[in-house]
């Protein structure tokens, strides 16, 4: 099961929910194995952060997602992630990414490292 969660409670509550899962008919077993194993991202991305990005390219969005800044974030290092390439398809064979975006993309990095090596 791919499990997602934005809070550790919601962590807690649903591994005790899968621990618990009983089956319906007497031949039948449950095993359950692991985990959620990546901690929350606690908020889309520090608000000083997101307030950069924003300013460099109007209408970035924040949405949820699971990366490696999970971990960062979770050590309460200020993280924002995402701002790779736009596309589609992650993870699968069908997946692409949209070339005229990259233009935009690589001035929101340049300009966003460029703004907290000057802040």
């Amino acid at each position: 099961m791919d499990v997602r969660v934005e809070t550790a409670d919601e962590k807690d509550r649903i591994e005790a929910a899968f621990v618990a899962l009983a089956p319906h008919l007497e031949v039948a077993v449950i095993e359950v194995r692991g985990g959620v194993g990546r901690p929350p991202m606690p908020e889309p991305a520090p608000a000083e952060l997101f307030a950069i990005a924003s300013r460099l390219l109007p209408g970035i969005e924040a949405v949820g997602g699971v990366s490696d800044g999970d971990f960062t974030a979770a050590l309460r290092v200020p993280t924002l992630d995402g701002l790779g390439a736009v596309g589609g398809g992650a993870h699968a064979d069908h997946k692409y990414l949209l070339v005229e975006n990259m233009g935009e993309r690589a001035n929101l990095v340049t300009g966003f490292m460029t703004a907290i090596r000057t802040a």
